[in-house]
């Protein structure tokens, strides 16, 4: 992946209180997203978010990939649209397993 598809996680506190995450782009861009889920898909973690001010209607699911830069700092990056595809289809599937319990 490159650089552009890259982004670091600002605030990890934010996360475990309310499931919001704040992440920063290389050009220094805040943004804050809704976490829903983080999933392990062939050895490596992803984390799915969406939009926290998004419904449910019309909610757009972002696939970040959780790699480590040089420095042992978590970075997130864009994976490939096939292995997106199938982390959300194994997001989709624990989302409906949850619905059926």
């Amino acid at each position: 992946m490159t650089d552009e598809n890259s982004m670091n996680l600002l605030d990890g506190e934010n996360e475990q209180e309310n499931d919001l995450v704040e992440l920063i782009d290389e050009n220094g861009e805040h943004t804050v997203f809704e976490h829903l889920a983080t999933l392990e898909y062939e050895g490596d973690s992803y984390l799915a978010l969406c939009d926290p001010e998004s419904n449910e209607d019309d909610l757009e699911v972002f696939i970040l990939k959780i790699e480590q830069d040089d420095d042992g700092n978590d970075v997130y990056n864009v994976p490939e649209d096939d292995v997106a595809d199938a982390v959300f289809a194994k997001l989709v599937q624990l989302l409906e397993d949850l619905d059926q319990e």
